[in-house]
């Protein structure tokens, strides 16, 4: 394990060599634990209460949020259930030690989520705090899949979170773990660190933004010359990017596995849960593992990571045999399923209060997505989709960026559009810096109408706080790097937008519309104001 950091003082020593949190840690305020058991991106800042993505610990609904692709804040919904599961496992621990309910709760989660998404019974989760710990959990059963270390292979890397450039590679991508442990970011995650393979999807020398059109072909030259090399490939896809994007193709996979069976083990990074159950399905039937998120799509808290095995691959990962002694500080023994008894008796037992109740946050979201009847959930992502699409094309100051995936597949289902819409900022026709993007996401996020000068209307527009998804950096060959906004629909609109009356659902709808019209409404005054006040920015305070 990680060496000079000591664990949180919450935790005592059990006998057996293993942790047991004591059960007066439930009853920390219910606000705190949901920002526990995580790694620094979730800590709130002392004057604003809120963490680095805008979002407080308990529901805040005069924020309009349309930023799933990066955080959400939480629901009043998934705030009340997690309070209540919270008192109810503290009655049944007053019949059972804290792991052993723990444990069962952490079961009935699984076979939850498995109901939700429609899986077989026999494909296994593992739970994490963050789909960024997910990753270092695949790696680490790769490597006992295929018996050796693998060469990691990242396609869209500069299309996913930001520590994926060092999971990858089996290192730390922060500076302190979920377990409270110190160790320094890049570092060598012990017995994980190998090599990795970047595979971008931006069409850097493209005038416009696209994806590279020779994608497949670059994955392909990749797994060959590692294979030649005599490396064994943990193939790293992406459904879907930051930008919404899907890659390789399904035709592209078909080869993979045609012309190197047991040789390639494929990860999808699902994390951003915009895809159909019948796609996830197919995924897992393939033998791939899916790394997903409760709290993109979903809606749920940030942070919540699973990671979805196979049942060809559960068979062989309860017989790991030399132990990479580096994910001792990224799992504990609930985080398992309870069938991996082997596995399991390794870990500490060391339950993660903060990630189980941001799980059950986010499983009341799923439960409330899937609840609308699904011709609903896809006409609602579609007219949504659509009115964007016409507002954000007759905006002067904002250039869309289109949707790589939207390819119609027949495993889409309500995906079949696009739910993340990235967006350049322009002015003058030209994108406006790196630097101004960002300043205007945190304008978004604030009360701005003290720093407009105008109409009272401008004022109104000014006034709303709403959240977007986080700026997206893309490097060019031209060397000037561009930020694109991400105006994102998820799950939360839909089952908002719901009724049985379907009047009154449209009319949720328009609602719904009208509220977007008015974010890039407030796009444009801040884009307006900063270029009109000569020698002062209303952007930043």
């Amino acid at each position: 394990m990680s060496t000079g950091a000591s664990r949180p003082a919450d935790i005592e020593r059990a006998s057996d060599g293993g942790s047991r949190y004591r059960l007066r840690d439930l009853f920390t305020p219910l606000d705190t634990l949901l920002v526990s058991g995580g790694d620094p991106r979730l800590t709130l800042d002392p004057n604003d209460r809120v963490n680095a993505y805008g979002c407080a610990s308990s529901p805040e609904p005069e924020i309009w949020n349309f930023a799933s692709s990066t955080a959400s804040t939480i629901s009043q919904a998934a705030y009340d259930r997690a309070a209540l599961a919270r008192e109810e496992l503290m009655h049944r621990c007053l019949l059972d030690e804290v792991e052993v309910a723990f444990d069962a709760r952490g079961e009935g989660m699984r076979e939850e989520l498995r109901g939700h998404l429609q899986l077989s019974p026999r494909v296994d989760i593992v739970f994490s705090p963050s789909g960024t710990d997910s990753q270092l959990h695949a790696l680490f059963l790769a490597r006992a899949v295929l018996g050796a270390p693998p060469v990691t292979i990242v396609v869209g890397a500069d299309q996913t979170g930001s520590g994926t450039a060092h999971t990858a590679g089996g290192r730390h991508f922060s500076t302190l773990t979920a377990s409270g442990l110190a160790v320094r970011k890049d570092g060598a995650v012990a017995g994980l660190a190998g090599d990795r393979i970047a595979v971008p999807l931006l069409d850097a020398a493209a005038s416009d933004i696209a994806m590279r059109t020779d994608a497949d072909a670059a994955v392909m030259r990749a797994i060959e010359n590692s294979l030649a090399q005599g490396r064994c490939v943990l193939l790293h896809i992406m459904d879907s990017s930051k930008l919404g994007w899907r890659a390789p193709s399904a035709a592209c996979l078909d080869e993979i596995a045609r012309r190197w069976p047991r040789k390639v083990q494929v990860v999808v990074d699902a994390c951003q849960a915009r895809l159909g159950r019948r796609r996830l399905r197919s995924y897992l039937d393939r033998g791939y593992m899916v790394l997903m998120t409760g709290s993109k799509f979903f809606g749920g808290p940030a942070f919540s990571g699973a990671l979805l095995v196979p049942k060809g691959l559960s068979r062989s990962i309860d017989r790991i045999g030399a132990m990479a002694p580096g994910i001792f500080d990224y799992a504990g023994r609930c985080d398992w399923p309870i069938a991996w008894t082997a596995l399991r008796s390794r870990f500490e037992r060391r339950p993660n209060f903060g990630q189980w109740l941001r799980w059950e946050a986010a499983l009341a979201e799923i439960g409330r997505y899937y609840a609308v009847p699904g011709a609903f959930r896809a006409r609602a992502l579609a007219e949504l989709a659509s009115g964007i699409d016409s507002m954000t094309k007759l905006s002067p100051a904002l250039r869309p960026v289109p949707n790589a995936s939207e390819n119609g597949g027949v495993d889409d289902e309500e995906f079949e559009r696009g739910t993340i819409f990235p967006l350049a900022l322009l002015r003058g026709g030209e994108p406006v810096s790196i630097a101004e993007t960002s300043a205007v996401y945190r304008a978004l996020a604030r009360d701005m109408s003290s720093e407009i000068d105008g109409s009272a209307a401008d004022q109104q527009v000014a006034a709303q706080r709403c959240l977007v998804g986080q700026p997206v950096r893309l490097e060019r060959t031209d060397g000037k790097p561009q930020g694109l906004l991400r105006l994102c629909v998820g799950a939360r609109l839909v089952t908002e937008a719901w009724s049985a009356d379907a009047a009154q659902a449209q009319r949720n709808l328009q609602h719904m519309l009208d509220r977007i019209a008015h974010v890039l409404a407030k796009i444009e005054l801040l884009l307006d104001r900063a270029a009109t006040v000569p020698g002062k920015s209303v952007l930043e305070t």
